[in-house]
């Protein structure tokens, strides 16, 4: 994984970027989003009953008008802070619509960072000025960098389509690292696109392509109490509206929109805290989608599972393990088959013909793994990604708050 060179700027967006000092002094840990009028916007939010201010007041606000501003802070989460969290919440926003000359309504919050600890909101409010001072559009690595918590690296894409004959570009940033098993979105993921979309249709597109890229991705087994993800649409490129998801141009739309989550998607799980394993389990063969993911999240929510990946251990019986522990009652184990790469593990329920300790651990060895387990009971199937567990992974959520 590296970090984009460039994203492409998408008309009718503009990202500004500040420093409030809320983790570290010197490093910018605010970003604005400021949305041209018009801009029809979809929001996902994660489904933990713990949300955070942000998260409530953000679903308030989505429902009363259409926004004109996202802010989002990194380094405090204001998750768990109850009236005074929402409140001050409140207040961001305020002073965000004071800098943009808009309703404080028209601005929705987001925060990540460490849950309990209430937003210093002074400090974040002196910073909304300067930070609404500096809107461009070309910022969205900047963006990308502020929103950053434990990540290496800011996450970010773009893609460019053909919608009704016009050229339309989607481009997204996400941040996400740790506290990775999303029931909705992931941490934070923010796509924006000039394409011409109604709200009910933009709405579809980004559930559909939240429920195979974000939804899909697991580092720790653990849902925030701030996942949110946004897609915006701006109408810029000046083709007709894709007014119906059985429009012509809506597939083109929903592989664009699809393309950026999943990369997004892959690259929290590229980053994820400590890993050093990239590991997509394809579940096959099974009698229900529910009963694939089953499977796949049991193996992949492991820690035995999870520490033989980062030994590169070819301790092939812990994935069988957890297959056979995994919630699916119809289960015949006589018919499981297992692969990781194009390396046969188990075949029927046994050890495979071909499989020796020497080539399961040359497999184990790669730091690309895809884990294949058919089930030998149906015809459904399902893919998720998830990492390895390290040492590192420990030591880095040991010392979170030092």
């Amino acid at each position: 994984m590296s970090s984009p060179p460039s994203l492409l700027p998408v008309t009718g967006i503009r990202w500004g970027t500040a420093s409030a000092g809320i983790r570290r002094s010197k490093r910018d840990d605010i970003a604005i989003l400021d949305c041209s009028p018009g801009t029809q916007t979809a929001v996902v939010f994660t489904q933990n009953r713990f949300q955070a201010a942000p998260v409530r007041l953000a679903r308030m606000n989505l429902n009363k008008t259409s926004p004109r501003a996202l802010i989002v802070n990194s380094g405090c989460a204001n998750a768990g802070t109850g009236e005074r969290g929402y409140r001050d919440a409140w207040r961001v926003c305020e002073a965000a619509a004071r800098a943009l000359g808009i309703s404080a309504e028209e601005v929705l919050p987001f925060s990540t960072g460490v849950i309990g600890e209430l937003l210093p909101v002074e400090a974040m409010v002196e910073a909304v000025e300067p930070c609404a001072g500096n809107l461009r559009a070309d910022a969205w690595l900047d963006a990308a960098h502020a929103i950053m918590t434990t990540d290496t690296m800011p996450k970010g894409v773009s893609v460019r389509t053909e919608l009704h004959g016009r050229a339309v570009t989607v481009t997204g940033i996400a941040k996400g690292a740790g506290m990775i098993r999303p029931d909705m979105a992931t941490m934070l993921a923010f796509i924006a696109t000039d394409a011409s979309v109604r709200r009910e249709v933009l709405d579809s597109c980004l559930r559909q392509a939240v429920a195979r890229s974000f939804n899909r991705i697991t580092v720790d087994g653990d849902t925030s109490t701030n996942d949110a993800c946004v897609l915006l649409a701006t109408g810029a490129a000046g083709h007709p509206e894709i007014a119906r998801t059985d429009d012509a141009a809506y597939p083109q739309l929903a592989q664009a929109v699809q393309s950026a989550a999943t990369a997004l998607a892959h690259a929290i799980v590229r980053d994820a805290e400590g890993g050093t394993k990239f590991v997509e389990i394809a579940v096959s063969g099974g009698a229900t989608e529910k009963d694939c993911l089953q499977v796949a999240y049991t193996v992949a929510h492991s820690p035995l599972v999870k520490t033989a990946f980062y030994a590169s251990d070819a301790n092939w019986g812990r994935i069988l393990a957890a297959v056979g522990r995994a919630v699916v009652p119809t289960l015949d184990i006589q018919h499981v088959s297992i692969h990781i790469n194009d390396q046969p593990i188990v075949h029927n329920g046994d050890v495979a013909p071909s499989y020796n300790e020497a080539a399961g651990q040359a497999v184990m060895a790669q730091e690309d793994l895809r884990v294949c387990i058919d089930l030998g009971a149906g015809d459904k199937r399902e893919v998720i990604w998830t990492c390895d567990l390290s040492t590192e992974y420990v030591r880095i959520n040991a010392e979170y708050r030092t």
